[in-house]
């Protein structure tokens, strides 16, 4: 995409569409979202590859497995769980199979609507995620936490919450991964 702006030439940014009145984003403002794509691409790494090494897990698993040790009678519908997640169905059926074939979760129908589905968080489940909690808790905590100060940390929670209000798909007709 050409980023001609400054001499004011019309030119096509991508099909139908024309980056004349296109918000370009500043030097800071270009610093700052430089800066979040790093350090978030390298968080997300470094706790991929801790909880791979340290619990034989990826990340994501890892979080299909908090949802469900927070849910009442450590169970969701799968739906649920893929909204929550911010996932496919799809994606969400290969994660939990693969967490069957270890044993750790479990999927059983639902009662209430014979077309649905729960998974359920074993006990042998459990005790992975026990096992894993305190490693990961000490990796986020010295790659986020430790390296803030009060101030921050209350700034980044209401910068990310503000975000995600923003972000959060509403209406009927969106495009939401758990509905695809």
């Amino acid at each position: 995409m050409s980023t001609e702006k400054k001499a004011g030439r019309r030119t096509e940014a991508s099909a139908g569409t024309t980056v004349t009145d296109t918000r370009w984003l500043s030097d800071e403002e270009q610093r700052v979202w430089r800066a979040y794509i790093h350090a978030t691409t390298l968080l997300d790494d470094t706790l991929d590859r801790q909880l791979q090494r340290d619990a034989g897990m990826p990340h994501i698993y890892y979080g299909l497995l908090v949802q469900l040790a927070q849910a009442p009678g450590r169970k969701l519908r799968m739906t649920e769980l893929a909204k929550n997640m911010k996932i496919t169905r799809s994606r969400l059926s290969h994660a939990v199979a693969r967490l069957e074939k270890n044993g750790w979760v479990r999927r059983q129908d639902c009662t209430s609507d014979k077309r649905g589905q729960n998974a359920f968080l074993t006990e042998e489940g459990f005790e992975v995620l026990k096992a894993a909690a305190p490693g990961h808790v000490s990796l986020v905590r010295r790659a986020l936490f430790d390296r803030l100060s009060e101030e921050q940390v209350q700034q980044l929670g209401d910068i990310m919450r503000s975000l995600a209000e923003g972000l959060e798909p509403t209406g009927t007709g969106a495009d939401l991964p758990w509905l695809r």
